[in-house]
């Protein structure tokens, strides 16, 4: 089996690469380093020559919803466009439920797929255990880092990796039930376990309908779905 990973190089897409390799697939990682663009098409067709599935784990840092629409959107067409045979794609939980710009485009990024010719499926996961550290980052004054308040339900990058792998191996499947971590934690505390003083952590609730969502678990599953075993504290102790 061969298995394209578009987002190759990030956090999950490190993973997957992995996951494959260890499988025994052949895996061609779709970036800019290797000659292809997805944000324009340039030079997929031929790196998805005798690709069996497109393990589709992009990413783009932004919450502004034209923004988020032309990157997820743009992907997701020129992935169509140039012949890919099978597209996995990776979406989160409560996308449906918290309206912000990013989530726009995993939305559209989910329609563009259920609406096309193309074999798919789609899974939901909820934010990784690495997200903590990720949003240390996402706006930093000075000596401290502004962490939004929410509730959410982490897995391992690595169980999404597993699971994204196993859709591969399993064929089109559609929507598959959400995938989420072993217990529900709050978001803060795990940004402060990880900086352990530094940055300094400052809560901040985001404003409106999307930030109660957020606090109230919207980003966490409400049915069934598998569970990932590895907990953050086995994470952290690990990292």
């Amino acid at each position: 089996m061969k298995i394209a990973v578009a987002g190759g190089t990030g956090v999950v897409g490190r993973h997957v690469v992995d996951v494959a390799r260890e499988r025994g697939y052949d895996v061609v990682v779709l970036s800019r380093g290797e000659g292809v663009d997805l944000t324009t098409g340039a030079g997929l067709a031929e790196r998805l020559a005798g690709v069996d599935a497109v393990i589709d784990v992009t990413s783009v840092r932004t919450q502004q919803k034209e923004a988020s629409e032309a990157f997820f959107g743009g992907v997701t067409r020129n992935l169509q466009a140039a012949g890919a045979a099978y597209v996995v794609a990776l979406s989160i939980v409560g996308v449906d439920d918290v309206e912000t710009g990013y989530y726009a485009g995993k939305r559209l990024q989910e329609r563009l797929l259920a609406e096309g010719a193309t074999p798919w499926s789609v899974l939901r996961a909820t934010q990784f255990h690495e997200f903590a550290e990720q949003v240390l980052g996402f706006v930093r004054v000075g000596p401290f880092a502004l962490v939004p308040r929410m509730l959410s339900q982490p897995v391992a990058a690595r169980e999404v990796a597993e699971a994204l792998v196993d859709l591969a191996e399993a064929g089109p499947s559609g929507r598959v039930p959400d995938l989420a971590g072993p217990e529900r934690l709050d978001m803060v505390d795990l940004a402060r376990r990880v900086a352990a003083g530094r940055p300094r952590v400052v809560p901040v609730r985001v404003p409106g309908a999307a930030g109660r969502a957020m606090r109230s678990g919207a980003l966490c599953p409400t049915g069934p779905g598998p569970r990932g075993s590895i907990t953050f504290d086995a994470w952290l102790a690990a990292r």
